[in-house]
């Protein structure tokens, strides 16, 4: 089955770890040239030194912090001149301190807005005139929140339904470009954030780390978390040339846990 993504230029945003790190390993081993992202330059280093022969693609780094517009102007121009196009973008993004409505400031949330959407606004915005010559893919990575709010997490429920909202929107309006973009809504997937909020939650309860992975793990039909290279692989469906008809969707990955319909 032949995915196509061989030298396709992709750019994966908050690529040194977790979910970004599991997606970029996929297109590296998919034959694509990937320029890695994230705000810890020895991070990057580490994963271009396990991703440079997988494939036959060309690995890059770029350290950026993506809540700046120049570093984001920066780290695209940077990818567009390295591979002389863009054909795949992955929007991802760390997720935003836990906490009640109550306890948030307008710090917070500004914070949040501009790291959680208004990053991804501007990296597509930045993106758009590198892909509509030849069409590309774009997915947004958000999270199980866009279908049921997660208690304890406000700023994330809130700025997570705005990727499906821009996602949605901006289907329509790059059709015509030839390019499809979709939003990736992650359950609980194994990764060094996942782990964090089990610690939050254990500590607030007086409970082990452990029985909170238990309780959690009760509610997911298939009673356990997902790993990152199970996420990926549904990204690079959506990135590689099986997919020429889903554009504007929002696929949830999360082993079942999301009653909703």
């Amino acid at each position: 089955m032949k995915l196509g993504l061989k030298n396709k230029n992709a750019l994966v945003i908050a690529s040194s770890q977790g979910i970004g790190k599991a997606i970029a390993t996929k297109l590296a081993e998919a034959g694509a040239n990937v320029m890695l992202t994230s705000r810890s330059e020895k991070k990057l280093q580490t994963v271009k030194d396990e991703l440079q022969y997988l494939g036959s693609g060309k690995i890059l780094f770029k350290k950026a912090d993506i809540t700046s517009i120049e570093d984001i102007k920066a780290l695209v121009n940077e990818t567009a001149e390295e591979f002389g196009s863009i054909d795949i973008l992955i929007n991802n993004a760390g997720g935003p301190p836990t906490g009640s409505f109550e306890q948030m400031s307008d710090e917070d949330w500004q914070n949040a807005f501009e790291l959680n959407l208004l990053s991804y606004i501007r990296i597509i915005r930045e993106v758009l005139p590198h892909m509509k010559e030849k069409g590309g893919k774009i997915i947004n990575v958000a999270s199980s929140s866009v279908k049921e709010p997660i208690p304890g997490l406000i700023l994330s429920n809130t700025f997570r339904l705005g990727i499906v909202g821009l996602t949605k929107t901006l289907a329509s309006e790059l059709a015509p470009y030839e390019i499809l973009i979709n939003t990736v809504a992650p359950g609980r997937i194994a990764t060094d954030r996942l782990a964090q909020l089990d610690k939050t939650n254990a500590e607030k309860q007086g409970v082990s780390v452990e029985e909170i992975e238990a309780k959690m793990k009760a509610v997911i039909p298939l009673e356990r978390y997902g790993q990152p290279e199970e996420f990926a692989n549904y990204s690079l469906f959506l990135l590689s040339d099986l997919n020429t008809y889903m554009t504007g969707q929002t696929l949830l990955i999360d082993g079942g846990m999301i009653k909703s319909v």
